[in-house]
């Protein structure tokens, strides 16, 4: 089975911005409005978009579900968001301004009553994200460093029933600088029986056929974004080479 492509859209101060390695001081702006980067990867053949509240992260609620909702009404296409999701009621909003699945960050390592009831609630549209930096997980926009290593992360969400994990190498993330194929199947191996999606460091043609080729059989999808907007390749040369 092919694994799937998330274009990513990462929206601070409404526009449509990438960061290096999670510093928000580090960020590269591409399009004034979120829709049109959204609609770039549409048009060129993207099946699902991945969006991400930048501010809504920083600040711990949702600040930008109208970029959400113009993106999810407008282009036909599966939404993934998160960003400031730490409640079962901002988890409610997004899905009712157009969120196919939500993500939930920091909430999954800090309220374990949180997490169980969006699980309960929401059921597959929820999937957490693992954030990890210097192998340890990373919350509150990345900002906070926790002591949790990611593997007894993702022992601990799998127990608590979550189904779908966001994996992210914070370090990584933003400067195309490749991936590590050992990680990915260290990973794997802790995801288990769950599904796994990959994010960050994605650079290359290479990277992508790289993981078409060795990654575990339960990583279903990737999320790539600086490397779209920085042209190294396009939408339908990511599908083709993660078939």
């Amino acid at each position: 089975m092919a694994i799937a492509l998330y274009p990513a859209v990462d929206v601070l101060g409404g526009k449509a911005v990438r960061l290096e390695q999670g510093d928000y001081d580090r960020s590269t702006h591409y399009d004034a409005d979120p829709l049109d980067a959204a609609r770039r990867w549409v048009e060129g053949g993207a099946q699902r978009l991945h969006v991400v509240d930048l501010d809504g992260a920083r600040e711990g609620a949702p600040v930008n579900l109208e970029s959400l909702r113009s993106i999810a009404s407008q282009l036909g296409v599966p939404v993934q968001y998160g960003g400031g999701l730490r409640s079962v009621a901002a988890a409610r909003s997004a899905i009712e301004a157009g969120a196919a699945r939500v993500v939930l960050g920091t909430v999954a390592f800090k309220s374990l009553e949180v997490l169980e009831e969006a699980l309960a609630t929401f059921g597959n549209r929820v999937a957490v994200s693992v954030d990890v930096r210097k192998g340890r997980v990373a919350t509150e926009g990345w900002i906070e460093q926790t002591e949790l290593k990611a593997d007894d992360a993702i022992i601990r969400l799998r127990e608590a029933g979550v189904a779908t994990f966001i994996y992210t190498n914070v370090e990584l993330d933003g400067t195309l600088a490749g991936i590590d194929p050992s990680e990915v199947e260290a990973i794997g191996e802790a995801v288990g029986d769950g599904a796994l999606i990959w994010s960050g460091g994605i650079g290359s043609i290479a990277d992508l056929e790289l993981l078409a080729r060795s990654a575990p059989p339960n990583l279903g999808a990737v999320i790539v974004g600086k490397a779209l907007y920085e042209n190294r390749f396009t939408v339908a040369q990511a599908l083709e080479a993660l078939a």
